[in-house]
Parts: C-alpha cells; sequence; structure tokens
C-alpha cells in the first residue's frame, strides 16, 4: 500500500459548475496506482465539489438555477462581507459537499457513464480555487 498527495488550483471566471473531470482524472494517472481510493477536498467555504451528469448541459444550468431560487442574493443576510453574494455561496456550499470520495479501479477512477467531477463555483467573481488530493492503493 502506497499513498500521494498533492493540490490542483482551479481558476474559475464565473458562479457555476466547472468540469474538472479531466484534471483530476491526469492527476491519478501521474501516481500509477493501480486500486485504490482517491479522496478530494475543497478548501474553500464558497465553493463546492459534485459528481454530475457530464453529457446534457442543461443539467448543469438547471443545477445552477435551482441552487440560485434555493439560496438567493438578499439583503436579509447579516454576513454580507464581500458584497451581495457571500452568504449565499456559504449556503450553497453547506447543501452541498466539500469532500468526495472515488474508487480507483484498473488505474481509473469508477465514475458511472454520465459522471463528471465538478467544481461548484458559487461566487459570481472569477476565483482561484484550490483542491487538496489524496489517494492510497496500490
Amino acid at each position: 500500500m502506497r499513498q500521494a498527495t498533492g493540490f490542483l488550483t482551479i481558476d474559475t471566471r464565473r458562479q457555476g459548475l466547472l468540469d474538472i473531470s479531466d484534471a483530476v482524472r491526469r492527476w491519478v494517472a501521474d501516481q500509477e496506482m493501480r486500486d485504490g481510493l482517491l479522496t478530494i477536498f475543497c478548501r474553500h467555504t464558497s465553493a463546492s465539489l459534485l459528481i454530475q451528469e457530464n453529457a446534457a448541459p442543461e443539467v448543469r444550468t438547471d443545477l445552477e438555477a435551482y441552487f440560485a431560487r434555493l439560496a438567493p442574493e438578499s439583503a436579509d443576510y447579516l454576513h454580507d462581507d464581500e458584497g451581495p453574494d457571500d452568504m449565499p455561496a456559504h449556503l450553497r456550499t453547506a447543501l452541498t459537499q466539500v469532500q468526495l470520495s472515488i474508487p480507483v479501479i484498473d488505474g481509473e477512477m469508477a465514475l458511472g457513464t454520465w459522471q463528471g467531477l465538478y467544481l461548484f463555483e458559487h461566487r459570481r467573481r472569477a476565483h482561484r480555487r484550490s483542491l487538496a488530493l489524496h489517494i492510497a492503493g496500490v
């Protein structure tokens, strides 16, 4: 059994879902492990991670619209230190997840045919996001 750790830096341009599948896939391949468990951890409180549909872009559009309705920008929040999208970003992160665990089998992430990995940027402006990766396996 061996382990590897690292970081991925993801530059977001806007609010919404950003497919990070290829970047993570490359990192996993570079570790040269055949079987194991990959953990991805988002090091932020206003962005999150999702495994979601990777074929129909309408799914991403509908998810983004749903979360905008669920945690809308509003003057009713006490916390608005970084603007009106600040507290809704924290709420959206709390409703999703900041960590994913994915089996690695035969050197590849064991995602389903229609599954992709997404960084969900909850802020309107561009950000540089850091993801911590850990894989343990053989």
